[in-house]
Formats: structure tokens, C-alpha cells, sequence
């Protein structure tokens, strides 16, 4: 399978490449940084890209240390089952800044989620209650995309939610699954790859993109 990307209407989101979601990071992602390299060939290849920043208040609701448990507990908040993170991605601290390789300077636009403190955010569109939206799908209407390129941390959340919200708010979603990485908790990968192929998802490598 070979895709040509089409300059006009193509768009590449580059999801969580954070510190704290690679190694040594608070809740670092299995293999997260060997990713990078993937990434930042890739985004060469789109003439739109977004990125993606986790971006917690201190005290987030979605943190353990918040309610007293621990970490990968679960808590029911006012839009559902919460589960409980390691404290990560805290606004202004290194944890929340960028994989130092990183090079995308491509980047046209910046979505930072997860700040306000009573919610969680995992997708690109809207955080996880399913009704605050971010304006990504406007931005991206705006800018003529129909077909998103999805890829970054972690393939079984964030990566998950956003291709799953892209999907239906309308566009063509192709998840690049060798530039991600997943948490795999209690069989989250496999329910994750699941949920996106019934949405409608594809799946393809950086080798299957023309001109890779």
C-alpha cells in the first residue's frame, strides 16, 4: 500500500512527543523516544502540521496524587471513569516541554490540552467530557485538510482519542503506527486498535507514504 500525500488538503498531527512521556520522564511511554527520528522525517513530507502539548494545571484532577491513591487507580468525576496518572506534563516545567530532538520547525500550530484542572484531555479535538472542543476541527477545516496523518504518545490514548475524534468529526484518518508507541495497560493496545478500525481508521507505516 502506497500513499501520496497531497500538499492541499493532507495534515500531519504530532501528538504528546513530551518529556515526561519518553524515557526517564514521569510517565515515560515504553520505547517513546524511538520515535523521534520517524517524526521528524514525516513531518518534512506535510505542508500542514500541528502539534499537540499536554499542559496540566498543578493539582490536576487527573493526577493520583490529587485524590490520595494511586497512580492507574481510577476515580469517577463528573464525565466518567477517570483514571489516575503519575503527576506529568505540568505547565512550564520540563516534564511538559518538547523531546529535546524533536525538530519540527514546520509546525504551523500548537494545541495545548489537559488545562483546565477539573478534566482530562487525551484527544486533539476535545477534552475527555466530549463537549469542550479545543478548535482544532475548525483551524483544520479552515486550512482546506480532509485526510489527517496521526502520530506520537501513546498509541492506546491520546493518539487514540484524537484519531477517534478526527474520524468523526468528518475527516480521513490514517494512523502512522510505526511513528507511535503505546502504554499497553490491561490490553489498552488491542481495545485501542480495535475502536479506531471500527471508526473507520487506517493504519500504515512511514515506509508506506510516498516518497518517505
Amino acid at each position: 500500500m502506497t500513499i501520496r500525500i497531497n500538499g492541499e488538503t493532507d495534515a500531519l498531527i504530532i501528538v504528546d512527543v513530551q518529556n515526561d512521556f519518553c524515557a526517564g520522564g514521569s510517565l515515560a511511554v515504553p520505547d517513546g523516544d524511538a520515535i523521534v527520528p520517524l517524526v521528524n522525517r514525516l513531518a518534512r513530507r506535510f505542508d500542514l502540521v500541528v502539534a499537540t502539548q499536554d499542559w496540566h494545571s498543578a493539582g490536576h484532577a487527573s493526577f493520583a496524587s490529587t485524590h490520595g491513591k494511586a497512580p492507574f487507580e481510577t476515580v469517577e468525576l463528573y464525565y466518567g471513569t477517570q483514571v489516575l496518572w503519575p503527576d506529568h506534563c505540568v505547565m512550564g516545567t520540563s516534564g511538559a516541554a518538547f523531546h529535546p530532538r524533536l525538530d519540527v520547525p514546520g509546525t504551523q500550530m500548537i494545541v495545548r490540552k489537559g488545562f483546565h484542572p477539573g478534566v482530562d484531555s487525551y484527544s486533539a479535538f476535545r477534552e475527555a467530557d466530549h463537549r469542550t472542543p479545543t478548535g482544532l476541527v475548525g483551524y483544520l477545516r479552515e486550512r482546506g485538510a480532509s485526510r489527517l496523518f496521526v502520530c506520537g504518545l501513546a498509541l492506546d490514548f491520546c493518539v487514540n482519542w484524537t484519531a477517534l475524534d478526527g474520524c468523526e468529526a468528518g475527516f480521513e484518518v490514517v494512523v502512522v503506527d510505526d511513528a507511535c508507541r503505546a502504554i499497553d495497560m490491561n490490553g489498552s493496545l488491542g481495545e485501542a486498535k480495535a475502536a479506531m478500525a471500527g471508526a473507520g481508521c487506517r493504519f500504515a507505516n512511514t515506509g508506506d507514504i510516498a516518497d518517505f
